[in-house]
């Protein structure tokens, strides 16, 4: 009876964690299908739509540098229910959303229930599964890259079904919902005080360490495709042609890729202390994915979809391994995740601002798809600098060092 309730227990961990992945991104990926329906609706232009995506990501980025005070003031347990409650808020908003406004505020409440998830999952998942992190992150990333692809595919369905663009932006509030009331039953390794979260903050100060500023750049600029074609692939598509739902169903396309290398590529970093030549495989699928749209994006579309997906998923997953590659202990992870991922994130903020700015500029998105190429080429060199043994060594500051 207690072997079944410890195997039930443990079922429900890797349930949990799959849950909460899910609703991270169809706050983003909702929107890019139904784009021309929202712009024809609001009179929102090019760029100014491309808040839609940046405006959660800049929130993301903002919450994740608080991470550790938020952490410290709420604790992980209500933090995350926090979290989930405010995803929940954005989605039922975005039913009456009908106007730029409104539409505006949901983003920037929907990043902010995203990035303290973000900000905390790293630290519960070091101490739920210290055993199997890298298992665990792949899980954590395959299903967070997993509901972005659903909501692009189920989104413009729901809308064409319902005849309201709105309910397919807000039908994501269930999955909230049920993630909201999973959590509550059974928290993931979460620390319920918050005194707790916050004397396992103190004295860290990975933002005095340049290892610490080149990892949270190396994030943002590894993984800023994946927020371009969240919000640009459909729209660049459905320019040439392609009808909302088929333009969708390439980024859910992209998706499967993405959820594919998030699941192996962990597994076989899992063999490795040397994460290089994995990183090294990620960015070149998608400089050859971005080429690929710029030169024959109608010849080919999914096998350079499928580039793209492939080399996002895996950047991801890897380089959250390689953050918890940099920590010794679950505080350092929650301290380390934090800074990288609220400074990576607001790296992220500025790819589909950029790229809506240069297709407003050019009337085109291929200046954008070459800006990414240049990105990716450079982190390519960058991933030599991330040897096993300049990783073992800590990027904590002691204070005022």
């Amino acid at each position: 009876m207690q072997a079944d309730k410890a195997a039930f227990r443990e079922f429900a961990h890797w349930a949990l964690l799959v849950v909460l992945g899910l609703n991270l991104r169809p706050i983003l990926s909702s929107v890019s299908p139904l784009l021309m329906d929202i712009r024809a609706d609001t009179g929102m232009s090019f760029q100014s739509s491309a808040w839609l995506t940046s405006l959660p990501v800049i929130c993301m980025g903002l919450v994740a540098l608080l991470g550790v005070r938020v952490q410290a003031r709420v604790g992980e347990r209500y933090g995350v229910a926090l979290g989930l409650t405010l995803i929940l808020g954005a989605c039922l908003w975005r039913f009456y959303g009908a106007h730029a406004p409104s539409l505006l505020a949901t983003a920037l409440l929907g990043g902010a229930g995203v990035a303290l998830i973000q900000v905390l999952v790293p630290v519960l998942i070091k101490r739920q599964f210290p055993h199997r992190i890298a298992l665990a992150l792949g899980v954590y990333s395959a299903s967070l890259m997993a509901g972005g692809g659903l909501a692009a595919l189920v989104s413009p369905r729901v809308a064409l079904h319902f005849n309201h663009w709105q309910s397919g932006l807000g039908i994501w509030l269930i999955p909230a919902l049920v993630a909201l009331v999973m959590w509550w039953r059974l928290p993931l390794g979460a620390s319920v005080l918050p005194e707790a979260a916050g004397a396992a903050g103190a004295g860290t100060r990975p933002w005095y360490t340049r290892r610490a500023w080149l990892l949270a750049l190396y994030f943002g600029l590894v993984n800023c495709g994946y927020m371009s074609m969240v919000a640009w692939l459909p729209a660049y598509f459905v320019q040439m042609g392609w009808s909302a739902a088929r333009s969708g169903s390439l980024l859910a396309f992209m998706t499967v890729f993405q959820v594919i290398a998030a699941l192996v590529m962990p597994a076989l970093a899992h063999r490795s202390i040397d994460r290089r030549p994995l990183l090294a495989i990620s960015l070149c699928a998608q400089a050859l994915g971005y080429v690929g749209l710029v030169m024959w994006p109608l010849d080919s579309p999914h096998l350079w979809v499928a580039l793209i997906g492939f080399g996002l998923g895996a950047c991801f997953a890897l380089s959250l391994i390689l953050i918890l590659d940099h920590c010794r202990q679950p505080r350092e992870a929650g301290q380390l995740a934090s800074f990288v991922q609220g400074a990576g994130f607001l790296v992220n903020a500025l790819s589909p601002w950029l790229t809506g700015w240069l297709r407003e500029l050019t009337g085109s998105f291929v200046s954008a798809w070459w800006v990414l190429v240049v990105a990716v080429v450079s982190m390519l060199v960058v991933t030599a600098v991330f040897s096993p043994a300049s990783n073992a060594r800590s990027v904590f500051a002691p204070p005022g060092g």
